[in-house]
C-alpha cells in the first residue's frame, strides 16, 4: 500500500470549510488524546518531536505488515514493493523541497548525521588549516560541534556569528566576518531555543558572494514555513523526519548535484557500492553512494506519509493558523507576574521560551507535566543561546498546527498554579 493512499478524507473535508478546523485536524492524533495525571494532556513540546497522525502510523503499519523486505537488489515480489515505497518516498521529498533532482535527496539517521556528512566528507576535503567556517550564535550543538571535531581534525577556524538581545542575526557584523577565508556558513534557518527564523536568503546570498557553500539547518523550519532549496539557492539542507510528524532515526540531506558528486563517501559498505575488491572499489551514483547500510525503510515511508498528510493541509495555511497561536500565547504567557520570554525577535515562530523570577525552570516543569502540560526544560542542545541570555535553563513551550487556544488557556492557568506552589 502506498504511504500516501492512507491519507483520509476526514482532513480534506476539514479544509475544504473556511476556518483552519483545528479540532478536525486533533482527531488524526492519537496520542493528543490521553490522560497524563489525571489531566487531559496538552502537549508543548514539538520542538523536540511532534506526535504523529494516524496516517503516519497506518503507512508504517501496512509497510510491516504487508511489504517488509529489504530494499533494492532483491528479484522477489516483496523486495521489489519495498523498493518502489522507498523510492516513491525519495520523489515525495523531492517534490517537497523543489531539488532539482532525486540524486540530491539523500536519507540519512537525521539533521545530525547530514551536517556530520557535510563536514566530513565536504569540508574535510575541501578546506585546510585556517580557513573558516561560520557559525551563528543561535544554532544548535548539532550545528556547531560537528566544526569543532574538524577544527581539531584539520586546523580550521570556527568563527561565531553574533546576535542581538531579541535573538536575532546582526547581518552587518554577519558581513562584516566573511572574507576570502571564509569557506562554509553553517547557520539554521529557524532557532529551536528561541523561535527566531533567520534571514536565511539574504545570509545565503552574502555567503555566496564571498565564495563560501552554505549549510541549513532546516530541522525546525520544515514542519512551519514551505521550503524551496533551489528559490534559496543553499549548497546544503538537512532536516529530520521525527520533528515533522514521521518517525524518529530518519532524515534527509539536500546537496546540490555538483557538490555531491565532487565529494568522497562518508561511510562504507552497503548500497554505496558498485563493485567491490581487494584492488579497489568502484563506488556507487548518487544518491547511493552516501546511503551505506540497510536503511530505515519504514522511516522513509513514513516520512513520505508526513509530509503527504502535511501537504494536504497546506504550509501556508499552518503558518498563518501558527502565527495566531504564536500572538495569542505570547501575550497570555507575558500577563503572568515575573514571567520573561527569551527570545523576542521580530520574525519568529510557535516557540515562546521562558523564565520565572525566583523559579528554575525544572520545577516548573515538574509541575507543568503533573497538570498534564508537556514542555522542555534545559538548555534545548543551545547551551551558546543560553550563555548569552545569562541563564542556565528555560521553560519552552512549543506549538504545532494541532495545537488549539484551549492548549494554550491551559498552560497559563497550570504555569499560575505552580508559581503560587514554588512562591
Amino acid at each position: 500500500m502506498n504511504a500516501s493512499a492512507s491519507i483520509q478524507d476526514p482532513i480534506s473535508s476539514a479544509l475544504n470549510k473556511k476556518s483552519f478546523d483545528v479540532e478536525a485536524i486533533r482527531k488524526d492524533f492519537p496520542a493528543l488524546h490521553q490522560q497524563v495525571s489525571g489531566h487531559p494532556l496538552v502537549y508543548l513540546d514539538n520542538g523536540a518531536s511532534t506526535q504523529k497522525p494516524q496516517q503516519v502510523i497506518d503507512a508504517v503499519n501496512n509497510f510491516y505488515k504487508h511489504d517488509y523486505s529489504n530494499v533494492h537488489r532483491g528479484i522477489h515480489t516483496l523486495s521489489q514493493r519495498a523498493t518502489d515505497h522507498f523510492e516513491a518516498a525519495r520523489e515525495t521529498v523531492k517534490r517537497f523541497i523543489n531539488a532539482n533532482s532525486l540524486a540530491e535527496v539523500i536519507f540519512t539517521s537525521g539533521t545530525t548525521n547530514g551536517i556530520n556528512l557535510v563536514a566530513q566528507s565536504y569540508a574535510r576535503s575541501n578546506l585546510k588549516a585556517g580557513d573558516e567556517v561560520l557559525v551563528s550564535a543561535i544554532e544548535h550543538h548539532s550545528n556547531i560541534v560537528p566544526w569543532q571535531i574538524l577544527a581539531e581534525q584539520i586546523g580550521i577556524i570556527v568563527k561565531v556569528i553574533p546576535i542581538n538581545e531579541h535573538g536575532e542575526i546582526l547581518m552587518d557584523e554577519y558581513r562584516a566576518l566573511l572574507s576570502d577565508k571564509s569557506k562554509v556558513v553553517a547557520v539554521t534557518q529557524l532557532s529551536n531555543a528561541l523561535g527566531t527564523i533567520t534571514p536565511i536568503k539574504e545570509i545565503i546570498d552574502a555567503a555566496h558572494a564571498a565564495g563560501a557553500v552554505v549549510m541549513v539547518d532546516g530541522a525546525q523550519a520544515v514542519a512551519h514555513t514551505p521550503v524551496d532549496v533551489q528559490a534559496l539557492d543553499c549548497d546544503f539542507y538537512a532536516f529530520s523526519g521525527h520533528k515533522l510528524f514521521g518517525p524518529t532515526g530518519i532524515g534527509v540531506l539536500y546537496g546540490k548535484q555538483v557538490l555531491l558528486e565532487a565529494m568522497p563517501p562518508y561511510q562504507g559498505g552497503g548500497d554505496m557500492i558498485k563493485v567491490v575488491s581487494f584492488s579497489g572499489t568502484e563506488y556507487n551514483e548518487l544518491p547511493y553512494k552516501f546511503e551505506a547500510g540497510t536503511p530505515n525503510i519504514a522511516g522513509v515511508i513514513g516520512l513520505a506519509a508526513g509530509i503527504d498528510y502535511i501537504e494536504r493541509i497546506g504550509l501556508d495555511a499552518i503558518a498563518e493558523y501558527e502565527q495566531d497561536l504564536l500572538d495569542y500565547t505570547t501575550e497570555q504567557m507575558s500577563a503572568i507576574e515575573g514571567l520573561r520570554i527569551i527570545g523576542t525577535a521580530q520574525h519568529k515562530a510557535s516557540i515562546v521560551s521562558f523564565l520565572i523570577d525566583g523559579i528554575h525552570a525544572s520545577d516548573l516543569g515538574t509541575l507543568l507535566d503533573h497538570q498534564g502540560v508537556a514542555v522542555r526544560v534545559g538548555h534545548h542542545c543551545a547551551m551558546p543561546v543560553m550563555e548569552f541570555f545569562g541563564v542556565s535553563a528555560t521553560t519552552r513551550a512549543s506549538m504545532a498546527f494541532y495545537n488549539n487556544r484551549a492548549d494554550i488557556d491551559t498552560l497559563v492557568k497550570a504555569t499560575r498554579k505552580a508559581v503560587e506552589m514554588l512562591r
